[in-house]
């Protein structure tokens, strides 16, 4: 027997169809909760995914990052967090994540998904699960277009996400993510995990290296910030990869 099925996660279905006030859109919301979740009465800290279908979802079909799998092997080194999975909206998907301003793309409806997050989903998931709720034990983080808007969230929602996992994000479709890390003055101690792979887009490392070189650099000036960065050279833009950086990133964001 896998030692490691013994832990694996309840898959807790929040709403097949939440509702989402904000868009006025619904859609599946789970919580991925400890495997002794309804025996030990303890608290835990929490981690907003995006891309729920790409979480945990056997049949997903440009594969998923095996996170409950994942989360398995962390218990067993006593690694334990609750992971908030919102499924992203099909044709949506875009808009949705996208915080900043693009002619090329669709209206830019980033923010509002996250005050759903902030004023809707949170505040759920602090009532009905036994979450810290403070700031440094509450994460965001995604691939791709959902890292873009888990780093636009961190710079500009700091008061609520102290944690940041942010994959290959979608940074080439604006330089306003350079300026406002730039900016970046976190009201607390806030941790965020940098990944690229080598096989992406060629803008991709250099990008993030850039993007590194400035938050070390807020690092420095605000003591505030902690930066860890993280690049596979034969990583590509596939959920597979993410996955594979998955355990590494939240053993990192959530160690004691």
């Amino acid at each position: 027997m896998n030692p490691t099925s013994l832990k694996k996660p309840i898959i807790s279905i929040i709403d097949e169809d939440y509702l989402i006030p904000h868009l006025n859109r619904r859609r599946r919301v789970a919580a991925l909760l400890p495997f002794d979740y309804h025996t030990n009465g303890k608290s835990y800290p929490v981690l907003y995914l995006h891309d729920g279908q790409n979480l945990f979802d056997d049949h997903a079909p440009f594969g998923n990052w095996g996170v409950d799998k994942q989360l398995a092997a962390l218990a067993e080194k006593g690694i334990e967090v609750i992971i908030i999975a919102i499924d992203h909206g099909g044709k949506e998907r875009i808009a949705e994540y996208l915080p900043y301003d693009n002619p090329k793309f669709t209206e830019k409806k980033g923010e509002q998904y996250l005050q759903f997050m902030m004023e809707d989903l949170k505040p759920h998931v602090d009532k009905n699960f036994r979450v810290k709720s403070g700031r440094e034990f509450t994460g965001i983080g995604g691939s791709s277009m959902g890292g873009l808007i888990s780093l636009y969230a961190g710079f500009h929602h700091n008061h609520v996400f102290g944690n940041m996992m942010i994959f290959s994000p979608s940074i080439w479709i604006s330089e306003q993510v350079f300026k406002q890390a730039t900016q970046f003055t976190p009201i607390g101690f806030t941790k965020v995990y940098l990944y690229s792979g080598g096989q992406e887009s060629h803008s991709l490392k250099p990008s993030m290296d850039f993007l590194g070189s400035i938050l070390k650099n807020r690092e420095q000036k605000t003591g505030r910030i902690e930066i860890m960065e993280s690049h596979n050279p034969e990583g590509t833009h596939q959920e597979y990869f993410w996955g594979q950086e998955f355990p590494k990133a939240l053993s990192w964001l959530y160690s004691k």
